[in-house]
């Protein structure tokens, strides 16, 4: 199938040939058709499977046509609900960029900066926003958006943004949409609180499902270290030594970890970046940029800074620690092994994080392949079972914490 074949306008259609896009995805074969036919749908897709444009490119038709129509002066009329800054910064870009001979204005708003040039781009009218839940209420409390002229509504990672503790800021917003509206709800995984949640938002809706729930692209390979905490650094650098990774995107559990990683590479003359809550967006941004461009070789992030990252032929993730709630593996898997590229992910394990890693093999229905080339091996003991119970605690209590942190970062 061609995007031609989706009956797109031609405005839209001239800028996805500029941008060289041909063939539609499997997530936006399925939904363009229905949202064009302005029904509400539930679209269940991994991360980068397109489930960007899936949404983009309709709503700007519909936009579009509604205003050809109806010939209404600029005012917000599709609302974007995404869980960080940088996603709601790369859906901005492919607003721009599928829009970009429609007339349609857009602009993005999200937390962690000034609010005067989002407020000054709001005080000109635009058709389109996206955003975050924290700045979205703000700037509504503060009188600078209404949401009663909401045809469109996304709430986009909605699993992701349940994660994060967001349910009550959805909640709130959803409140303040009209009732007659189209809403669109995509999810990378299904589980029952998501579900429920979507029962709320969405009236009679088209289910979309593109690939199994809470699955790991088949183009991935899975590769683990087993080691001890005291060797990752080592073991890292041994890896390293692969000049043919030449592009990592690299996962730290928190900030401090990351900076500290980043520190200890480039002393090794590898050059490297990190991004994490604590950076400010211009930061960020540059780092993101740098290691797009291929100046950066190894880019290090918290799972919440690397929402957004959209790197075309990613080959390589490492997960330097794994994360303690199995569904962020494939968030952060699904950086690599985008549009039917092949991918590689690689897993440093330590004795703690043991009962991560069957949580994690457990959802994606497969063993991870061990390295048995490995120098520094991992040769702690086994945990007693007392051990364990107070490991099941703490697991539970980092859980609580990681979620509360990362609400509180991304307002």
């Amino acid at each position: 199938m061609r995007f031609e074949e989706l009956e797109i306008s031609e405005p839209i259609l001239r800028a996805l040939k500029e941008e060289q896009y041909e063939t539609p995805t499997p997530i936006q074969a399925e939904a363009i058709p229905h949202i064009l036919e302005r029904k509400d749908v539930m679209g269940s897709a991994q991360t980068g499977t397109g489930k960007t444009a899936a949404f983009a490119i309709p709503i700007l038709q519909l936009l579009e046509q509604d205003r050809k129509a109806k010939r209404q002066s600029r005012r917000i009329q599709a609302l974007i609900i995404t869980p960080t800054r940088e996603l709601a910064i790369q859906i901005g870009e492919s607003f721009s960029t599928y829009g970009r001979h429609t007339g349609i204005q857009n602009t993005v708003i999200f937390g962690g900066v000034n609010q005067n040039q989002q407020t000054a781009a709001l005080k000109k009218g635009v058709d389109v926003l996206v955003a975050t839940p924290g700045r979205l209420l703000d700037l509504m409390n503060q009188g600078f958006i209404s949401l009663r002229d909401i045809e469109y509504f996304v709430l986009d990672e909605a699993d992701r943004m349940l994660d994060m503790g967001f349910i009550h800021d959805i909640r709130k917003i959803i409140a303040q949409l009209p009732g007659k509206r189209q809403s669109l709800f995509f999810s990378a995984t299904m589980p029952k609180n998501i579900v429920d949640l979507s029962r709320q938002i969405l009236h009679k809706p088209v289910k979309v499902t593109v690939s199994p729930e809470s699955s790991a692209a088949e183009t991935v390979q899975h590769y683990l270290y087993y080691t001890n905490k005291s060797s990752k650094k080592n073991l890292l650098l041994h890896i390293l030594k692969d000049q043919d990774i030449d592009q990592v995107l690299l996962f730290s559990r928190t900030k401090h970890g990351a900076d500290r990683i980043a520190r200890n590479l480039k002393k090794k003359q590898i050059q490297t970046a990190a991004i994490h809550g604590d950076k400010s967006q211009n930061q960020r941004q540059k780092s993101l940029n740098q290691f797009k461009e291929g100046n950066v070789r190894v880019l290090v992030a918290t799972d919440i800074a690397a929402r957004g990252i959209d790197i075309d032929s990613l080959k390589y993730v490492i997960n330097y620690d794994l994360p303690n709630v199995a569904e962020t593996y494939v968030h952060r898997i699904g950086r690599s092994g985008r549009a039917g590229e092949e991918g590689t992910a690689i897993s440093l394990c330590e004795p703690e994080e043991n009962a991560y890693l069957k949580d994690i093999e457990k959802l994606i229905d497969q063993k991870i392949e061990k390295v048995s080339d490995n120098p520094y091996p991992q040769t702690e003991r086994p945990m007693t079972e007392q051990e364990k119970k107070d490991f099941e605690k703490e697991k539970q209590r980092r859980k609580q914490e990681f979620f509360a942190n990362r609400k509180k970062k991304s307002r």
